[in-house]
């Protein structure tokens, strides 16, 4: 038996444990978790009687091996009437598809719905070039708008930084609107502080002009397949008690195949020998203990993965203990109603706005996005056509003064930032809230990011060692992107392949395609 050890029991370490198993070659495969549920950030949290995803994951990707493994581990439905669901509370499926009244393991259909809330109006996401948007502006914003980005494709800038990539897709004018005060929220820096590394990988092919072809596209005649950016999918797919429903049940099939999860155990360090790993440290219950292995993979952030291996380079300890990260707090809020009127042409239960996320961009407020749960599957809460489940996104540094609030402090907070952009008439309206706290939420692209290659250049040296997942390789990687650095790991243990670059191709590229 060849001995594997996986760190953390996340998206990554929980899909390549499931692939070495099922593959039945001979693999012994231990996932060691610091926490004590599985999923990592794609977690779903299970409050009283409700449940809140951690920031929000549709299932959705334009990569065949991910879609057949979601499939595979539950079944998609298929396309929904809302007015059954309205004034029912049925389904219509297309042939073959399971219904989610007669059983949980199931994929929804999902309409995707996110909009920007800006002084106090409804802005598409990504912006479109529909007439509301330019009522929204008025008159000389959009011609403003319109100048702004002739001028930034007539002069590119380079791109040295966020800002760069950015103005050189949407003008000044929309940059500074929609993009500049929520970076900065969102990071805690400016936009010319930050890599344009960080548009590559999230924003991609997405600019004014990509969003003028998809709408012109969508008129012409014919189904012929097109290529969508992903940020301009309409629908997507998501489990029926969130994300963390399908990794629960890929932990169970782990288990049933021979695995072993153990939770409560943080991982403090690496033995080497030469160019291999040899064993893994953990702590369990204040005890210090050592796993023998034969190969780690480690989805386990980068800054402490390597603080914890012996004989590291000078300059590499300093990339990598200098590598930053945005910190993550939710607040659920149970309330009555909201204050936004639905003016969409898209119907919901108790005919609430559809949006699945609200991006909040005034810089007056420290909040920076609004999920409701209702959009995202009607049984994250027992009545979704009465009340509203909401989940309220801040973007901040563990330690800080709003990281240490209280849970009520923060919760205030929040119920008083509402009340000012007129999204709550009053406190009394709130039943219920519930805070959580991620640590290490989002890998961030500025201090040492910039030398990473260097680091990631030193971590290859180590054969046995495939480095997975989101914070495993401090990327700002998609669920779909994680999952696929651990089928390239498991791939490659297989086949015996000792160079790791597919594993760190994976979201590397420019343009994402999508010919479905």
């Amino acid at each position: 038996m060849k001995n594997v050890i996986v760190i953390g029991a996340g998206p990554a370490g929980l899909t390549a444990a499931y692939e070495l198993l099922k593959a039945n070659e001979g693999y012994s495969v231990t996932i060691l978790e610091e926490s004590d549920v599985c999923g990592g950030i794609s977690r779903t949290v299970k409050y009283k009687n409700m449940r809140m995803d951690i920031g929000g994951h549709r299932f959705f990707t334009k990569d065949p091996r991910v879609n057949q493994w979601w499939e595979h581990m539950m079944p998609t439905q298929g396309a929904l009437s809302m007015d059954d669901r309205i004034l029912k509370r049925k389904r219509r499926l297309s042939p073959g598809g399971p219904d989610p009244e007669k059983t949980d393991r199931v994929m929804l259909l999902r309409d995707r719905v996110s909009r920007i809330y800006y002084q106090k109006k409804f802005f598409d996401y990504p912006i479109s070039a529909k007439p509301q948007t330019f009522i929204n502006m008025g008159i000389q914003q959009t011609i403003r708008a319109g100048f702004s980005y002739l001028g930034a494709a007539t002069h590119k800038r380079s791109e040295e930084s966020l800002e760069d990539f950015y103005i050189n897709r949407f003008g000044k004018t929309l940059y500074s609107m929609f993009f500049e005060g929520y970076t900065e929220k969102l990071w805690g820096r400016h936009p010319r502080e930050i890599s344009a590394d960080w548009g590559a990988q999230r924003v991609k092919g997405l600019s004014v002009t990509a969003v003028l072809r998809d709408m012109f596209g969508k008129l012409l005649p014919g189904n012929a397949p097109k290529k969508v950016e992903t940020s301009l999918i309409e629908e997507f797919h998501y489990p029926k008690y969130g994300p963390g429903q399908l990794w629960e049940l890929t932990a169970d099939a782990v288990k049933e195949m021979g695995g072993e999860i153990c939770f409560g155990c943080k991982v403090t360090g690496l033995q080497t020998q030469g160019d291999l790993i040899t064993a893994v440290t953990y702590e369990k219950d204040g005890v210090q203990q050592t796993m023998e292995a034969d190969m780690v993979l480690s989805s386990m952030p980068l800054k402490d993965l390597v603080a914890g291996m012996p004989q590291v380079p000078a300059d590499i300890a300093a990339i990598a203990s200098g590598l930053p990260y945005r910190d993550f707090v939710t607040v659920g809020l149970l309330v009555d109603r909201l204050n936004l009127k639905n003016e969409t042409k898209i119907r919901t239960l108790g005919n609430i706005v559809p949006d699945c996320w609200i991006y909040v961009q005034d810089t007056n407020v420290k909040l920076g996005r609004i999920q409701i749960f209702n959009n995202w599957s009607p049984y994250m809460l027992p009545n979704p056509d009465q009340q509203i489940w909401i989940g309220l996104e801040y973007f901040c540094t563990e330690g800080d003064a709003f990281w240490n609030l209280s849970e009520q402090e923060c919760a205030e907070q929040a119920i008083l930032e509402l009340i000012r952009m007129g999204i709550l008439s009053s406190a009394g309206g709130v039943k219920d809230y519930h805070r959580e706290r991620v640590k290490k939420a989002y890998p961030a692209y500025f201090d040492t990011y910039d030398e990473i290659d260097r680091l990631i250049a030193w971590l290859n040296t180590y054969e046995n060692l495939y480095c997975i997942g989101r914070n495993g390789q401090h990327r700002y990687n998609n669920m779909d992107h994680s999952m696929a650095t651990a089928f390239e790991a498991v791939y490659n243990i297989r086949h015996g392949v000792t160079d790791h670059t597919n594993l760190w191709n994976v979201n590397t590229e420019k343009e994402y395609h999508e010919e479905k």
